[in-house]
């Protein structure tokens, strides 16, 4: 006896095949790579899919959130449009960061965040924005509306982290970060992104 359709359907791709969100660009779907957990840097294979091993993390800092990236979302020339100190986006799809009190210790899941702000990162010249979210209906943490409302030392963890997770010793940081930024802006990096996308992969 066969299975019913759903059973045999593709799986699909987590950076083409789901939803940005319905409520974009103040909740969006997070598809997360890495968890606080993690030693490891896990990253999705953009042909596949499947989530490959990026690299072992050189040093022993470890993300201070979840971790991972918003689907149909791409850093193009808009997004770098929003960063004056970039010459070129770099790529990939919008990183996002998602806190959560309980903690979630897989990877390859998929949330709904609320949009409270971003990082403009710049990496080897690349804009490279972390938008900065929480994961909904959280209990702990839903009193919170913007990234200035959040606790200095999260946002101190995060800043440390990226600009050290690429660290080699003896040599200079390729990482900067410009500006922490209000969920206004990391609205439009977002709305910047979702075009980018479509003008990358849809036109």
């Amino acid at each position: 006896m066969p299975f019913p359709e759903p059973f045999y359907r593709a799986r699909p791709h987590p950076w083409h095949g789901l939803a940005t969100g319905e409520r974009a660009p103040e909740y969006v779907t997070a598809y997360i790579e890495i968890t606080p957990f993690d030693l490891i840097k896990y990253e999705i294979d953009k042909t596949t899919g499947y989530m490959r091993v990026d690299r072992p993390q050189r040093t022993s800092s470890q993300p201070p959130t979840l971790y991972g990236f918003v689907p149909r979302t791409y850093c193009g020339s808009r997004v770098r449009a929003l960063a004056p100190g970039a010459e070129r986006g770099d790529g990939d799809p919008l990183d996002i960061c998602v806190v959560s009190d309980r903690p979630i210790n897989r990877a390859e899941v998929i949330l709904s965040a609320r949009v409270i702000g971003g990082l403009q990162m710049i990496d080897g010249g690349e804009a490279d924005d972390k938008i900065v979210a929480i994961l909904e209906q959280d209990n702990v943490w839903k009193h919170i509306n913007d990234i200035s409302e959040m606790p200095d030392v999260m946002v101190e963890r995060l800043e440390h982290y990226f600009l050290t997770y690429k660290l080699r010793p003896g040599q200079p940081s390729n990482t900067r970060i410009d500006l922490v930024y209000g969920k206004e802006h990391a609205y439009k990096v977002i709305k910047a992104s979702m075009k980018d996308y479509q003008n990358e992969f849809e036109i």
